[in-house]
């Protein structure tokens, strides 16, 4: 409020006003349907901004039917239309979209802030049915505000509200996610997912981070991360964006069952077929699903090929899926592990694919619900069905 003293005039004036999410709200917004009846609305607004919040436009959305005046007549001038889709913020579900601007001498012009916006769509709006029920329908007896903090995001997530896609980004909130493996492709996932409104993530790698690794990994590196623990770059990586992250040291082996319960799906990044087995068998138990990723890529004279694959094991599945060999479960002579080409591009294409799958299986994608296994070649793709 501090930072927005035309919303303090608002409050001041009387009316109920959140902050939710990206949106700010106006509650009890009093209004006559077409059969004179009163009815109570809702205006949400769309906002750039962090702590000084500022209009996107001048457009309002209304939780509601189309106001009317006394007649029972459609009020004119508020322009827009029915939503499709409805925008949905928190508990309210907006119907339809008003495109009003201000008119000084006859001439249109934009808003100069928040209360000359709010104010002029509420008298619009409220003025009919005030002019009927006198103060049983005047939205200026509240003088509330509240701002809802943002639970998982340090910074509020005006990404969701500008693409109006909030409802599909809370589909995320009760998930707890395990990345094992936090290399090349396990960075990139790690990264991904950390923007996206999931509940709780568990990062696990036991080794160091090196230079090398800074050439795949995303953000930025810093000379003191050099030689620290995977787990702890990270933490420190990302703490300041997100809460619910935790990293730890360690390799995910026999007896870890502990560490991934409550995991409500599961990311394999790992480059050992033996740690691979163990992993699976752990997921199996516990009846996790999870996706494994896995890359192979060899300079053949003067070009690199090779193939990136993602692979989804849903628990009712899984051991029919491993048994089909997709996903490497044994490892060959250690040379071959030391010749293997990593590169960031390719590493981030195999995150974006496997994220993406996830995001099918969540309902956020629209999505072809039988494939599991998804090959990508340098110069083709392929994908693998259920019978």
């Amino acid at each position: 409020m501090s930072h927005n003293p035309d919303i303090d005039r608002l409050v001041d004036k009387g009316l109920s006003i959140s902050i939710t999410g990206n949106y700010l709200v106006v509650q009890n917004i009093f209004y006559l349907d077409s059969q004179k009846e009163l009815c109570k609305g809702a205006l949400i607004s769309v906002f750039t901004g962090t702590e000084r919040i500022q209009m996107q436009d001048h457009q309002m959305y209304f939780c509601g039917t189309h106001p009317c005046f006394v007649d029972g007549s459609s009020i004119t001038g508020l322009g827009g239309g029915p939503l499709n889709p409805q925008l949905k913020v928190g508990e309210l579900i907006a119907e339809r979209s008003f495109s009003h601007k201000k008119t000084t001498n006859g001439a249109m012009r934009d808003y100069l802030d928040w209360y000359e916006k709010v104010m002029e769509y509420v008298g619009l709006i409220c003025t009919p049915p005030m002019d009927v029920f006198g103060e049983q329908a005047s939205p200026f007896k509240y003088s509330e505000f509240s701002d809802q903090k943002d639970l998982i995001f340090h910074f509020r997530d005006t990404l969701t509200s500008r693409a109006f896609i909030s409802d599909l980004a809370q589909r995320f909130e009760n998930e707890v996610i395990g990345i094992i493996g936090l290399g090349g492709t396990g960075s990139y996932i790690l990264d991904f997912m950390v923007k996206t409104r999931v509940k709780e993530i568990r990062g696990f790698d036991v080794d160091l981070f090196y230079a090398h690794n800074a050439f795949r990994s995303p953000g930025k590196t810093l000379e003191t991360e050099l030689e620290e623990s995977k787990a702890k770059v990270y933490q420190e990586r990302y703490e300041n964006f997100r809460t619910g992250i935790s990293f730890c040291k360690k390799n995910i082996v026999e007896g870890c069952e502990e560490d991934l319960m409550g995991c409500t799906f599961v990311f394999v990044s790992v480059d050992k077929g033996e740690a691979r087995r163990v992993i699976f068998e752990i997921l199996q138990k516990l009846k996790i699903p999870f996706i494994d990723v896995g890359m192979g890529l060899n300079r053949n004279n003067d070009v690199i090929g090779g193939q990136l694959r993602t692979t989804y094991f849903d628990p009712e599945n899984a051991a029919k899926i491993i048994a089909e060999n997709w996903a490497p479960l044994t490892d060959g002579p250690d040379h071959v592990y030391r010749r293997n080409i990593q590169i960031a591009e390719l590493n981030a294409l195999n995150a974006c694919i496997a994220v993406m799958k996830y995001k099918k299986l969540m309902g956020f994608y629209a999505h072809d619900e039988t494939s599991y296994n998804i090959g990508l070649n340098i110069d083709s793709t392929r994908t693998k069905h259920n019978d």
